[in-house]
């Protein structure tokens, strides 16, 4: 089973540079170079609600989000990530290592 990577984004949010470097920079460290990162522009609330999008920028690793919200509803806004220095709009990369770890097809040494 081919892996995949997505990053779901709103249009021009400024936090999908940063994050598609977290998340390419977790795919590199664990081995997984040659898999590519596709990128979803979400832009109507249908499309949030079908995709279970909880804020841009969002990672989806073979459909599950690392980060998950619950009692979040899916929706066009802006998320915000916890960091031991406080929120941000990037996401952390330890939950992304771990996702990793755990999907299906990845080398238990990530």
């Amino acid at each position: 089973m081919a892996m995949l990577v997505q990053l779901l984004t709103v249009p021009h949010c400024p936090h999908a540079e940063p994050a598609a470097a977290v998340l390419r920079q977790a795919l590199d460290e664990a081995g997984l170079t040659d898999v590519p990162v596709t990128t979803v522009t979400v832009d109507t609330d249908e499309d949030a609600t079908r995709l279970r999008f909880l804020g841009s920028p969002t990672i989806l690793i073979n459909g599950r989000d690392p980060f998950p919200g619950a009692g979040q509803p899916p929706g066009l806004a802006c998320r915000l990530y916890p960091h031991p220095s406080g929120l941000s709009g990037i996401p952390p990369i330890n939950p992304i290592r771990q996702a990793l770890r755990d999907a299906p097809g990845t080398a238990p040494e990530v």
